[in-house]
């Protein structure tokens, strides 16, 4: 069956060679630009040899923990359809232990696995020169891209049971991948060019994390071996242990396959149902798909996201007029976002207007409701402060508080949401109606407005409060309290954020009807 197989891949992958005479020439181009960028990193890998170990240790940790991380990353992104499904074998009645080990081994046959093996083999031959034996070399480069196939296949399988919709062309897939096999590798080699023989030591200090996780562990352990690290034995562990798992994962995946019946999709895919067509088939799937579809077309809620980095701006001014110096100012205004982020959806539950009646009238449950609701800042805020707060420590310029700054953010914006969740369904206040002006707001009474805002404002701050003065020591004192705040500020926003979505569901479904009430009344 593995020879059928395997016969199977190789037709599919000569058969991208046939076609009109435009389709060939991309083809071959791409082909070639692959070959030529994948010789640039081989020579890039080789000419490390007579770099000292910590640099090459650095470069080959990184590097690998980056491919390993796009071959997770590349099929849900680009959307990878696998013309070895296993799913296609389900009428053959194979078993699916005999299958997944066939499937499995073709998987090592394909454009992206032979890229990889080329760099990984580079890698080993350097590792050698550097008076590592040759058998412990070779067993990282191996592990690496067995880690990595079955990387792909399982997040392959996944992405076809759960977001079938999002497939795409296998071969533009398999060259997005394959080019950041290149990449990553290359663009490790050039940053390290400006080391000077002398890593970084947030380098080194990210180069030693990763090297005990799945992403590195492979690659690190002949690195570890020349350094007389004694964590090596541990990285191989680890590298076991990852293949162990995966392996478990992909024969499961198979046999769900091919034991379960899919539901149809063509009537998703002919409604042109946007975010509902991707989002999950679940209650809380369908709220956060309408709220996704709230934040990014409604002008009120694009109005509240775009006052949030014009603030945080502001309020560099007045610090630097007081002669704050630039480089504490510079880590001001990520956290300030974060303050923000946090708190845009205090008042959520106001701006669906009327519309609330169908989360009321379906018997959904509160915590569907509180989790959906907060998907859409969640996936705002992570890509805004994964892009600020590296670029606030650039401008600091003392990477070491790096931990710090996204405990802070963390802490800031987790425990904002939490106190949202609450703070919404408890006491909505009046806002602007649907189609109306952002800027026009509507007459109020009583002070509920100023006291939501707060709770969910200061509350947020006196909750951090912890990470805070972490972050102050860290930054002031001694730069190991760095990572005291990183995991203190993760851990009380997470347990703030688990809490507020608990109490904010329960306050939603005992306040349904008063809730109706201040929807029609506003």
């Amino acid at each position: 069956m593995a020879a059928h197989v395997l016969r199977l891949r190789l037709g599919i992958l000569f058969g991208t060679l046939r076609g009109d005479g435009r389709h060939i020439a991309r083809v071959v181009s791409g082909l070639v630009i692959l070959v030529v960028a994948t010789a640039a990193a081989c020579w890039g890998i080789l000419s490390l040899d007579d770099s000292p170990d910590s640099v090459l240790f650095v470069v080959t940790v990184l590097g690998a923990s980056g491919v390993t991380l796009g071959y997770v990353l590349a099929p849900l992104i680009v959307g990878v359809s696998d013309p070895l499904d296993p799913r296609r074998f389900t009428v053959f009645g194979l078993p699916p232990l005999r299958l997944a080990g066939a499937l499995a081994l073709v998987g090592f046959v394909s454009v992206p696995t032979f890229v990889l093996a080329a760099v990984c083999a580079c890698v080993a031959i350097v590792w050698t020169a550097h008076d590592v034996p040759w058998p412990a070399a070779a067993l990282g480069a191996v592990l690496q891209v067995v880690t990595c196939v079955l990387l792909a296949r399982v997040s392959i399988a996944i992405t076809s049971m759960f977001l079938d919709e999002r497939r795409s062309r296998e071969l533009s897939g398999l060259f997005v991948l394959a080019i950041l096999v290149v990449v990553v590798p290359v663009g490790v080699f050039l940053a390290s060019l400006e080391w000077g023989g002398v890593v970084p030591t947030q380098l080194t200090e990210a180069a030693e994390t990763l090297a005990l996780t799945p992403l590195g562990a492979a690659l690190a352990f002949p690195g570890l071996l020349a350094t007389g690290a004694s964590e090596a034995i541990l990285s191989l562990l680890v590298s076991f242990a990852t293949i162990i798992v995966l392996g478990l994962v992909w024969v499961w995946a198979v046999h769900r396959v091919l034991t379960t019946t899919e539901r149809p999709v063509a009537s998703r895919e002919r409604g042109g149902l946007g975010w509902f067509a991707v989002a999950p088939g679940t209650p809380g799937g369908a709220v956060a798909a309408r709220s996704l579809l709230y934040w990014f077309g409604d002008r009120r809620y694009i109005a509240n996201m775009v006052i949030i980095p014009i603030a945080a701006a502001l309020s560099v001014v007045p610090l630097l007029i007081a002669g704050v110096p630039p480089a504490v100012v510079a880590l001001v205004p990520v956290p300030l976002a974060a303050l923000f982020l946090g708190w845009l959806p205090h008042n959520d539950v106001a701006y669906d207007s009327t519309a609330v009646w169908m989360h009321i009238a379906s018997g959904i449950r509160g915590a569907s409701d509180r989790i959906g609701r907060l998907v859409p800042v969640l996936l705002i805020g992570a890509f805004v402060l994964a892009i600020s707060i590296p670029f606030a420590i650039s401008l600091h310029g003392r990477w070491a508080v790096l931990p710090a700054m996204a405990g802070v953010c963390a802490s800031l914006f987790l425990t904002g949401l939490g106190l949202s969740s609450i703070s919404s369904a408890a006491w909505p206040y009046a806002v602007t109606r649907p189609g109306e002006s952002p800027f026009q707001q509507p007459q109020r009474t009583g002070s509920g407005s100023a006291l939501t805002q707060a709770f969910v404002m200061l509350g947020a701050v006196v909750l951090s409060a912890p990470a805070l003065w972490w972050a102050w020591l860290a930054l002031t004192r001694d730069v190991r309290y760095a990572e005291t705040a990183l995991w203190g500020g993760v851990g009380i926003g997470l347990f703030v954020l688990i809490a507020g979505i608990a109490v904010g569901s329960v306050v939603f479904r005992r306040r349904e009807g008063r809730i109706m009430e201040f929807a029609e009344s506003t």
